[in-house]
């Protein structure tokens, strides 16, 4: 890589060759992809200091400049720079990944401090420096004054910078900020306009200026001679946007306020200078407004792809991507989506490295989208583009600038920047730049040199344009102000983290350093090496930072106050410090020189030692000195916090402390888990604990007294304890060393079996340790036996102990009365497994199995039966059956009732019958007797025989079955004893057992399929009989059910019973309706007798809501069949029940005016009845027959009459709305049909739709013209030609061809045509059918669809207007007659009966 430029090597004023200045050096090598994308981001090493001595400037700076100078305040440690860097040995290198979150110093969820939601700030620092240059700035400035060079319009950067202003002069500053020459004069400048573009090319040695009236000059930037001045380039008239250079110097290109693209190509001929224009793009087809050529930097310059000169231009509407060379072409054209008119469009171009390959992305936006597109060549010489993946913004963009391969930045129309990664599309830094005072291009655009003669779309885009504004090069980008030049470029690493510390951001500098260390950074700058150096270099920065960071923590820690508030300053600070010093492995650095400084602070010692806990648990932390290891225990004592504590001792290596200390201090303080872990990792001692356990629990186990919580808790550690050590693994957590483990399995051994404990007392028993263990907890202990006896070897000395232990068991078990059964049962079900294995070597004497068996079978007393049952049942299954005489074990468990030591018996002998007696008898199980018979019977694997027997012993025992659940043995029943069904039901005398058992088998509602059974109808009837004396309220309900029944029969057991409803119900069914009837209405008599006859101090309701229920289900009965009977029949129905009724409101008494209303409104609910079956005269001629009525006056029976009117207004009302609506709607609809037919039809185009001529043209005087309703226009022999024609009664039918076509013939198009011959006109007629055709009936439906009408409630409402005068409905809720529409009553409702159904 080539060393950065001195800056001060071009003297001041000196002119120099053409390429002279510091440039890009010889050509590279070819590289891979990986290091040709970092040499694309940077050509020089780390940035030397000495870059930033202030050299001499040529102008000295002027008033104004000193006066418009900006106090940067915030950033005030940053040298502003006075002059360039070396633009192109910029170091802009880039480090990147695809992480997202770049500066998350990995996994520290586990820390107590609370974190802020991350900005881009916080996550990566200040990423780019903004500069004034404050030599050019105050020498534009002086130009304006003293030279009249007017305001700058424009700027080129290169190694030159080059400013062009408003009266034509152009200004060119070198990397010193010196002004090397003024080239152009105000003279010129009055007759060309303003400069509105530069470019310089590659070498830097020509320069080019369009001006705003449209001339273009060439310029020598060695000389300051004007070498060409062009003015027929391009269409008079209208300005220069853009001029730029292409790679080839001999080729420019040029775009002009007209929106025309034009290549410029000069030649020197015979010492002539000469160019030659050439339009590439004109602005009649679209107006193109920005213009970019692909530069490849020295090292790409023999890339594949520079050989066809791209350049992309954006008009817009689209962008276009072309090559100039070797001819020309289009290779790509891509049109916007949607935007704002207003926005601007911007093209940029970049060498990225994507897949193993280099090449140029374009990116492309206007609005708040970026588009990526990717340009590649392939081997035959084409160019293809793909999409690369988009980016949102959620502001509008005026400048899109890459600043390297994987950084933008980005200027939006309120002038903030923002830095854009590509990779991630996130935000790094934004900032906001008014103080540039950005100077826009507006004028240009409008072109107001020339008159303004734009478009109005082209003037719009200009609003916001800057193109020629801002210029980027070698990784810094300039941007131009009306009074300054600032130059913007990207922090190098150290910078960034420096800002942040200046502004004391500690956390957050450590956050960003940490994610330059891990590679996670985004715009990187200044790193370069292999990762290890790089790393190593991070490292040391972050080492210097974080022994700052602890200095500063203690200084600042608040002096006074409350702990508390110490307290929280040190938690938000330590932690931190620890974190990163582990995160970068320098153990060294935290425990000596960190833990020293924190050591002088009690509370932030504290609070550091917290700090290694969760790393000490994880396992993470290796390497604590003695020194922190002791002043941790000590901390978590004076805390009392012993579980931490004791946490952290069993994850430490502790070899290096007082082990007795710890020992002491652990058994103090009940850390049994650390002592434990202290004795076995400390001194290789593993029985010393289990004595030291035993001491304390021993005692009171053989007292027989009840052990403490802490008690149980430490006995279950110590069978923890004891099955790690025989497992061979460590406790709490790890492993025993491998050398170790058969020598801890013995010494465990040997302890268990000790015949007395160390300092046991003389009356203590024999086997201490295994009795206590036993008594402690019998399962648990003998479970640790069987897990270690599955591990044993068959080696000699392991079945010797194996033996021996069991020997024990029996001995201190068997021999002693102070263990349960349940104990017992545990050794010997443990024994029986053993003794199961096929590789079995113990030896159990069997005699010993029958004392158990005499032991669990009878006891002393009855207590503890189930659990001696479960014990034994667990014995025989864990193979202990083998150990008994079965026939003796089947006595002996019958006597003592153990029913499941039965089942498990009878099982294993096949006699499944006998299981059936042992369900029944025992009181626990006795509900699963119906599951097991029925899974006897009903599953495979079991032979004729045994099913013979379990069916024949269920029959024997259905009585008790019966009795123990009806519905369960009804169901077992009529599943596998369908066929006994009627002998069961002689043989049971119990009638009440034998009604449940009828009905769980018949009524439908319990479930049981009926198809199973097949009774006769006696046996119904029988159930009938019982249900009416069981539960004579369900009777109405079952039968409605009950599928087969004979109905005489039943209908004499209901009437026997005087069940009234079932009978009704039955003779209804029958077909007596009459008969049914009286039924109903002799009950419903003599509950109306009831109530007249009754007392009148006794209340009544009960008996009146009885009378109603009973004449609703009469009214109902009458309803459903008065549609089957002649009008004699009906009335014979419906006058007796009006009579009922009426009859009691004829006595007179006090009860009459106790019940008048009550018997009155349902007298009026019969009345409505009926109404719907029987003439209103017949009604009334039979109300005012009646005697009480027709003597006296009509005023009793006035409620009545009028809510009959009522009813009948109210159907006249509704019959002339109806008809009303009726009329309405066909009216519509034939008005509608009539404007549809008589308008003028429009065609949609003036050629036949068929042959695609146009109809002015045939001159064959047969053809007609005939145009549809739909708009389409076609010659009538073309239609006759594709079958659309039919005669029909003498008169010729057209159809649409395309419609009828595309609805394939189901839907005819509308046949409303017009026929045009000469200039006279008629319209298509149909034949004169009452019945529309297909067409019509499309053509009607259509016009429903397009024309709904008003709404049905409007037309109500306007018609209540109309007829509400008419017709006065009669209210009788008062009794007094009162005039309203029905319109205007609220509760409207409709209660009209069905009308009856027409008899066939």
């Amino acid at each position: 890589m080539d060393a950065a430029q001195e800056p001060g090597s071009c003297p001041p004023g000196a002119e120099a060759e053409p390429g002279g200045l510091p440039g890009p050096g010889p050509p590279a090598p070819r590289l891979s992809a990986a290091e040709l994308d970092r040499e694309l981001d940077s050509r020089s090493e780390l940035i030397d200091d000495k870059e930033f001595d202030i050299p001499q400037v040529d102008t000295p700076p002027t008033l104004e400049s000193i006066l418009n100078e900006t106090d940067d305040e915030e950033e005030s440690f940053i040298l502003e720079d006075p002059f360039l860097l070396n633009i192109d040995n910029t170091d802009t290198h880039s480090y990147d990944t695809s992480s997202v979150a770049s500066s998350d110093s990995g996994d520290r969820t586990h820390l107590k401090r609370k974190k802020k939601l991350p900005d881009s700030l916080s996550l990566h620092g200040s990423v780019i420096r903004l500069s004034l240059l404050k030599g050019i700035s105050a020498q534009i400035v002086s130009a304006a004054d003293k030279v009249d060079a007017g305001l700058p319009t424009a700027i080129a950067a290169s190694n030159l910078i080059a400013v062009g202003t408003s009266h034509g002069l152009a200004l060119i500053f070198d990397q010193n900020q010196a002004l090397r020459l003024c080239l152009g004069s105000t003279a010129v400048g009055a007759q060309y306009g303003a400069i509105s573009a530069l470019s310089i090319n590659n070498d830097c040695s020509r320069l080019l200026c369009g001006f705003a009236k449209g001339q273009i000059t060439m310029w020598d930037l060695a000389s300051g001679k004007l070498l060409r001045s062009i003015t027929d380039a391009h269409p008079p008239g209208t300005a220069i946007l853009h001029i730029k250079f292409t790679d080839d110097p001999t080729l420019a290109i040029c775009n002009d306020s007209g929106g025309s693209v034009f290549e410029l190509s000069f030649k020197r001929v015979m010492g002539v200078r000469t160019c030659e224009s050439r339009c590439l793009f004109s602005g009649s087809k679209g107006e193109v407004c920005c213009i970019e050529p692909l530069h490849a930097k020295v090292e790409l310059r023999d890339h594949p792809i520079t050989q066809y000169s791209l350049l992309a231009m954006a008009s817009l509407t689209k962008i276009l991507v072309i090559g100039l060379k070797p001819s020309l072409k289009v290779w790509m054209t891509f049109p916007y989506g949607r935007m704002d008119p207003s926005s601007v469009p911007l093209l940029a171009w970049h060498f990225v490295a994507v897949q193993n390959s280099v090449n140029p992305m374009l990116a492309f936006c206007r609005g708040d989208v970026v588009h990526f597109l990717l340009v590649k060549r392939d081997d035959t010489g084409a160019i293809h583009v793909t999409k690369q993946k988009q980016l949102h913004l959620h502001y509008d963009l005026i400048n899109f600038t890459w600043i390297n391969s994987r950084t933008a930045v980005l200027l939006d129309s309120v002038e903030k920047l923002h830095v854009i990664d590509r990779q991630t599309q996130e935000e790094l830094e934004t900032i906001e730049i008014p103080e540039v005072q950005l100077v826009y291009n507006s004028s240009h655009f409008k072109s107001l040199a020339t008159g303004g003669n734009v478009s109005e779309a082209l003037a719009l885009v200009g609003e916001k344009a800057c193109y020629q504004s801002i210029s980027s090069c070698g990784g810094q980008i300039f941007y131009l102000g009306t009074k300054s030049v600032h130059v913007m470029t990207l922090r190098s690493w150290r910078e960034r983290v420096d800002h942040l510390l200046k502004q004391e951001r500690l956390t957050d500098a450590l956050a960003l350093a940490w994610s330059f260390y891990e590679g996670k950074a985004k715009a990187v700058v200044g790193l370069s090496g292999d990762t290890s150096k790089r790393k190593a270099v991070i490292a040391d920065r972050m080492v210097e930072i974080l022994l700052h960071y602890a200095d500063r923590t203690l200084k600042k820690c608040p002096d006074q106050g409350k702990i508390q508030v110490m307290e929280q300053h040190f938690q938000d600070m330590v932690p931190v410090i620890v974190d990163y010093c582990l995160l970068l492995q320098r153990t060294d650095l935290l425990f000596n020189q960190i833990y020293d400084k924190m050591s002088e602070n009690s509370v932030a010692k504290g609070i550091f030692l917290e700090c290694l806990e969760p790393y000490i648990l994880s396992d993470k932390l290796m390497g604590i000195t003695a020194q922190v290891m002791k002043d941790l225990l000590l901390h978590f004592q004076d805390k009392n916090r012993l579980e931490n504590m004791e946490a952290c001792i069993v994850h430490m290596d502790i070899t290096s402390l007082d082990i007795q200390q710890v020992v002491l201090l652990c058994w103090e303080n009940r850390l049994y888990d650390a002592m434990i872990y202290v004795y076995n990792s400390g001194m290789n001692d593993f029985i010393s604990p289990m004595e030291k356990l035993f001491k304390v629990i021993a005692p009171p186990l053989n007292a027989g007294k009840s052990l403490t919580d802490e008690q149980v808790v430490m006995g279950n550690k110590l069978l923890v304890y004891i099955s790690c050590c025989l497992a061979g693994r460590a406790y709490p957590l790890g492993d025993i060393p491998e050398d170790l483990v058969p020598l801890v399995k013995n010494q465990v051994f040997e302890f268990l079996i000790r015949l007395h404990s160390t300092e046991g007392s003389v009356d203590e028993e024999v086997y201490p340790h295994i009795r206590t263990l036993l008594h402690f907890d019998t399962r648990e202990f003998l479970n640790v036996l069987a897990l270690t006896f599955e591990d044993f070897k068959n080696d000699k000395q392991a079945v010797e102990y194996q033996q021996r232990i069991v020997d024990i068991l029996l001995k201190v078990m068997v021999e002693n009365s102070d263990f349960t059964p349940s104990q017992v049962g545990c050794l010997f079900t443990f024994l029986a497994r053993q003794l199961a294995k096929p590789n079995n070597t113990l030896f159990v004497n069997r005699t010993l199995f029958d004392q158990v068996l005499e032991f669990l079978c009878s006891p002393d007393d009855d207590s503890r039966h189930s659990e001696r049952q479960q014990v034994l049942l667990e014995l025989l299954q864990a193979g202990g059956i083998v150990q008994f005489e079965e026939s003796r074990l089947i006595q002996m468990a019958e006597k003592a009732e153990f029913y499941q030591i039965c089942e498990f018996m009878y099982e294993r002998e096949l006699r499944y019958d006998k299981i059936i007696g042992c369900y029944l008898r025992d009181p626990v199980r006795k509900e699963e007797v119906f599951n097991y018979i029925h899974n006897i019977l009903s599953m495979p694997g079991y032979s004729t025989e045994e099913k013979q027997s379990v069916w024949d012993k269920a029959l024997e025992h259905i009585k008790e079955l019966l009795q123990l659940s009806p519905c369960k043995a009804a169901d077992l029943v009529a599943i596998h004893f369908s066929e006994q069904i009627e002998s069961i039901i002689t043989n049971l005398q119990d009638q009440f057992l034998l009604f449940q058992f009828l009905r769980s088998l018949l009524d439908p509602r319990e479930g049981i399929n009926q198809d199973l059974i097949h009774l006769p109808p006696s046996i119904t009837e029988q159930f009938i009989e019982l249900l009416c004396q069981y539960s004579p309220d369900e009777v109405l309900e079952t039968l409605k059910v009950l599928e087969c029944c004979r109905l005489e029969e039943t209908i004499q057991i209901t009437q026997k019973h005087q069940l009234h409803e079932a009978s009704s119900y039955l003779l209804e069914k029958k077909g007596d309706i009459h008969g049914a009837f009286l039924v109903m209405l002799e009950r419903l008599q003599s509950k109306l007798l009831m109530l007249t006859q009754d007392d009148e101090s006794s209340e009544q309701l009960p008996l009146l809501e009885n009378i109603e229920d009973t004449l609703m289900k009469t009214i109902a009965l009458c309803q459903r069949n008065s549609h089957n009977l002649n009008q004699q029949q009906q009335e014979a129905l419906w006058f007796p029940l009006l009579e009922a009724m009426m009859s009691p409101q004829k006595l007179s008494g006090s009860s009459q005016y106790r019940y008048a209303e009550s018997l009155k409104s349902l007298t009026m609910q019969v009345l409505n009845n009926m109404a719907a079956f029987i003439a209103l005269p017949s009604i009334l001629q039979r109300i005012l027959q009646d005697p009480v009525y027709g003597k006296g006056k009509l005023g009793e029976i006035q409620g009545l009459v009028l809510g009959m009117l009522d009813t009948f207004n109210y159907e006249q009302t509704l019959l002339e709305t109806t008809t009303n609506l009726l009329n309405h709607d066909l009216h519509w609809s034939l008005c509608n049909l009539r404007a549809s037919v008589t308008r003028g039809l429009t065609p949609k185009q003036d050629y036949c739709c068929i042959c695609l001529q146009q109809y002015k043209r045939r001159q064959e005087t047969a053809d007609e013209i005939i145009v549809f309703s739909c708009g389409h226009l076609y010659h009538s022999l073309c239609l006759l030609s594709k079958e659309c024609g039919v005669v029909t009664k003498g008169l010729m039918r057209w159809m649409c061809y395309k419609c009828n076509s595309s609805n394939k013939g189901g839907k005819l198009s509308e046949n409303f045509s017009e026929l045009k011959k000469g200039s006279a006109t008629s319209l298509a007629q149909t034949g004169s059918e009452s019945v529309l055709d297909p067409q019509q009936i499309q053509a009607f439906d259509q016009l429903c669809r397009l024309n709904r009408g008003t709404s049905r409630l409007a037309l109500l409402t306007e018609l209540s207007r109309t007829h509400g005068e008419k017709h006065g409905l009669l209210s009788v809720a008062h009794g007094d007659p009162a005039t309203s529409s029905v319109f205007q009553n609220e509760t409207f409702q409709l209660h009209l009966a069905p009308p009856p159904l027409v008899e066939e």
